[in-house]
């Protein structure tokens, strides 16, 4: 219970970033590229709020995710999807999305080796 504590706090606390810089930092660092990294952490430790026990493989589920999700900005999808999900799943492939996702997912499997 601890475990899930601890990560909804971390989720909160990363996904106010994440609000944050999309509203208010419009640069050509922060947003586009430390975003990023957020966005795969953001994803998570939400789930690993919900994870009873220890996931081995969750932070590499999540970079193959965040992928998938850039992915589809390459093949264009996201022109046909719903309005709400073309704004989640973004619509611009960038490579370099695909290395901040790595170091996100790297981040927290960091994360999880340290501290949980």
């Amino acid at each position: 219970m601890k475990r899930r504590l601890i990560c909804g706090v971390i989720f909160a606390a990363v996904l106010i970033v994440e609000i944050c810089i999309a509203l208010w930092v419009h640069d050509s660092f922060i947003r586009p590229y430390f975003g990023d990294v957020l966005a795969v952490m953001c994803v998570y430790f939400f789930a690993r709020i919900f994870l009873i026990q220890k996931p081995k493989y969750l932070s590499i589920y999540v970079t193959i995710f965040a992928f998938l999700v850039e992915l589809i900005q390459l093949t264009r999808l996201s022109e046909i999807l719903p309005n709400a999900l073309s704004i989640i799943v973004g619509g611009t492939f960038d490579f370099s999305d695909l290395l901040c996702y790595l170091i996100g997912g790297i981040a927290c499997f960091i994360a999880d080796i340290k501290f949980f």
